[in-house]
């Protein structure tokens, strides 16, 4: 199949058919990589890189992606545009789409990438915005089919915040790739329930399941993948943060969770992770909660260091995937290459 020109705003706008061969390219691409073979394919293309919210690793992958890839890039940081202050959104689009042959964009709104994309007239991606992330489920998808195999009847039990971004975007990717999801987390912090029945019908097409507990053990029980996130995404007021840590204290990964997975079981975080007194907001946290909720008096908040540091963990395998997947959806929006 052919992608050039498609947007990728959010997996929901994708076919399995399309998803899993976007990471079938990624496979080849990562291969390619490893054997030190080039694939220079598009080096009359550049592309630009639109960053409201800074990050390590969608920069990093977007970047070395394109250069992999033979490509010009642009990097622009929150402060080194008038996007949003001086000029319009759409006037933006309209003047970086006929400089830039794609437009990354990584921000709060998930509507501003929506008007990039109306306007541009080139393919945009979005980096992350407050509703979605896409380039990150198909890195996480990648490691699953790295470890297991395959993705579909796999159980990706995920806990904490199950409303944000990343919550919404595993339960719209295992909708679509047929494998069972798991929300676990206060029923406050589920997934809006438009997007649910959304995800329920995609789900009755391909054999997915969708569950919703409170329960961290039910929620557990017999998973293939235990997945978490930071609590309070980034831009969020400090205040946030007392009623996150007393909502989501209980929903901690530790060593109790992954032994009631499976015991082949695999660990995963996006990352940036808070497991310890090393981060200055980890040890921040530590000092103003600590007292009240001990779990989190290491520095220890979604996930403990016993767990990110054990041979179950596969964050630092999934950090790097961000590149070979981004890679992937770079080269099949802007080239024939059928995919």
């Amino acid at each position: 199949m052919n992608l050039k020109g498609r947007h990728l705003l959010t997996l929901l706008d994708f076919t399995p058919e399309e998803i899993q061969s976007l990471l079938n390219l990624a496979v080849k691409l990562k291969q390619e990589k490893k054997e030190g073979i080039p694939h220079k394919h598009l080096t009359d293309k550049n592309v630009v890189l639109l960053f409201q919210k800074d990050s390590t690793r969608t920069r990093c992958a977007f970047e070395v992606g394109a250069l992999d890839l033979g490509m010009g890039v642009t990097y622009i940081g929150p402060s080194g545009s008038q996007m949003g202050k001086k000029e319009s959104i759409k006037d933006t689009a309209r003047v970086l789409g006929r400089m830039y042959d794609g437009l990354e964009f990584r921000g709060y709104l998930h509507s501003d990438v929506e008007i990039l994309a109306q306007y541009a007239g080139v393919p945009v991606w979005n980096g992350l915005t407050d509703q979605y992330h896409p380039t990150q489920i198909l890195a996480d998808f990648l490691t699953v089919l790295e470890h297991f195999g395959q993705l579909k009847g796999i159980t990706l039990a995920y806990f904490g915040d199950a409303r944000n971004n990343m919550g919404n975007s595993l339960m719209i990717g295992c909708a679509k790739m047929g494998m069972h999801f798991r929300a676990v987390a206060p029923q406050s912090l589920w997934p809006n329930e438009t997007l649910i029945k959304r995800c329920q019908l995609i789900a009755k097409e391909t054999g997915a399941t969708l569950m919703f507990t409170e329960d961290p053990m039910e929620g557990s029980q017999d998973a293939d993948v235990i997945y978490t996130d930071v609590w309070v995404s980034m831009g969020e007021p400090k205040e946030v943060w007392l009623a996150r840590v007393h909502d989501l204290h209980p929903y901690q990964v530790d060593r109790r969770v992954m032994n009631h997975a499976k015991r082949h079981a695999i660990f995963m975080h996006c990352l940036p992770a808070f497991h310890g007194l090393d981060t200055e907001v980890g040890a921040q946290i530590a000092s103003e909660f600590g007292a009240q909720y001990p779990r989190v008096a290491q520095g220890e908040l979604e996930v403990t260091n016993e767990v990110i540091e054990s041979s179950q963990s596969v964050v630092f395998q999934e950090a790097e995937n961000r590149m070979h997947t981004i890679k992937a959806v770079m080269l099949a929006t802007l080239s024939d290459q059928h995919v």
